[in-house]
């Protein structure tokens, strides 16, 4: 039923699996739980999440739930074939392989999707563009889903707005305990990660233009900094432009930060961010990456138009001569570079993003057919339980109202 490069390679994705799962206490709690309670008994879950190590151990959470799990990954390039092969050798289906084509991404999509799913898991919205074109009949077997990211959700967003979602979407990407850890932290660490490991060279007192200055791009400008770079922001948003600068980086449009920068990353989730114009003016020898979900950010066809020729430098690095004497050098296609040119988020950040998931996802279970929003809110509740786990799993206690307290914040006097 599974589709996979080699199965042979399940014992290394195994011990990758095994590794987050050791770092990982909130979701080792739900798969605890879950065991016990099989929220999920009789549920079908179609996932398509970046497939490596911490995706697999959600998967194997849901599926300690009882869930029957069909998964694909949500990128070409991060799809880890060790991972998938050891998800199958553990009985969930999958269908992902590393470096696939365009035709095969989607072809894997729709056999995921075939299994007639109930609740969707998404990370940018590809399944639930699928089920609303070409899979329209298979939108009867869905109970609600769940979106990962800014991008995913900015999609849902525009389809709520023609009235044309439907079925709920939980918008996991807004919960507290995911975008302001994973986007901020998890980005900001694993971006570098990808850059360092890639292009082993120095960031520190280097020109890093960041665009975009929403929870991604301040974890980006905030590591950035840390590795002693000068951090340039570039925003079409006013108020993220003065927040920008008062958190004492410089901010000035693309075309300017053109000519300065060293490295260019885009964490934006809109199309077309650095494009011909910009090219012409670069440094020989700038480094452009990607943090935002799709391969637009950085305008990827016109450069390679343009280009006069391109090398393949070193794995993840292709450079494209734009004049006799410039080159320019873009990581990972211009794909995800924590991703496909790294490991993706720190495991910890991971345990709290993915146990929102979990628990939505258990949400949307418990509340079957008595939602009547299409774009639902992660509960509080959930927030909070996220949290407070959490802390306990990091040893940290913090105060609690007393009963005099909550009646004085509970009172529209205000008095004692």
């Amino acid at each position: 039923m599974s589709a996979i490069k080699d199965i042979n390679l399940a014992p290394s994705g195994a011990l990758k699996i095994d590794w987050v799962r050791k770092n990982c206490p909130l979701l080792r709690s739900l798969e605890e739980d879950f065991s016990r309670t099989r929220p999920f008994e009789g549920i079908r879950i179609a996932l398509s999440i970046h497939l490596e190590a911490k995706t697999a151990y959600l998967c194997k959470v849901l599926a300690s739930g009882g869930a029957e799990m069909f998964i694909t990954g949500s990128n070409p390039l991060s799809t880890q074939d060790d991972v998938a092969a050891a998800l199958v050798r553990d009985g969930l289906n999958v269908y992902a392989w590393y470096d696939c084509t365009a035709e095969e991404y989607d072809a894997n999509m729709e056999k995921v999707l075939s299994h007639n799913c109930n609740i969707i898991i998404d990370d940018g919205g590809d399944l639930v563009h699928m089920l609303h074109t070409s899979m329209r009949d298979r939108i009867q077997y869905v109970i609600g889903g769940c979106e990962e990211t800014t991008t995913g959700i900015i999609r849902l967003i525009a389809m709520a707005k023609k009235n044309e979602l439907q079925f709920p979407m939980v918008m996991v990407n807004n919960a507290d305990c995911k975008h302001l850890f994973d986007n901020r932290y998890g980005t900001g660490q694993s971006v570098f990660d990808g850059i360092n490991r890639t292009t082993n060279l120095i960031v520190a007192g280097k020109y890093v233009v960041v665009a975009g200055y929403g929870w991604c791009g301040k974890g980006v400008a905030m590591r950035a900094k840390g590795l002693g770079a000068k951090v340039i922001v570039t925003e079409i948003d006013p108020v993220k432009a003065i927040e920008a600068v008062m958190d004492g980086f410089e901010v000035m449009p693309m075309n300017e930060a053109a000519r300065i920068g060293d490295f260019f990353i885009t964490v934006t989730g809109c199309a077309g961010v650095i494009d011909e114009e910009d090219f012409r003016v670069m440094k020989n020898g700038a480094i452009l990456c990607n943090a935002g979900h799709f391969d637009v950010e950085i305008d990827m066809k016109r450069l390679r138009e343009i280009a006069i020729s391109a090398i393949e430098q070193r794995k993840n690095i292709t450079g494209y001569q734009i004049s006799e004497d410039s080159w320019i050098y873009v990581l990972a296609e211009g794909r995800l570079v924590n991703l496909a040119a790294g490991d993706g988020h720190p495991a910890e950040i991971m345990d709290m993003s993915f146990a929102i998931q979990a628990l939505s996802a258990k949400y949307l279970v418990e509340n079957a057919g008595n939602l009547s929003e299409k774009l639902i809110s992660v509960p509080r509740e959930v927030d909070l339980e996220v949290a407070n786990r959490k802390l306990s799993f990091l040893g940290v206690s913090i105060d609690q109202l007393t009963p005099e307290q909550e009646k004085y914040l509970n009172s529209s006097s205000l008095d004692m």
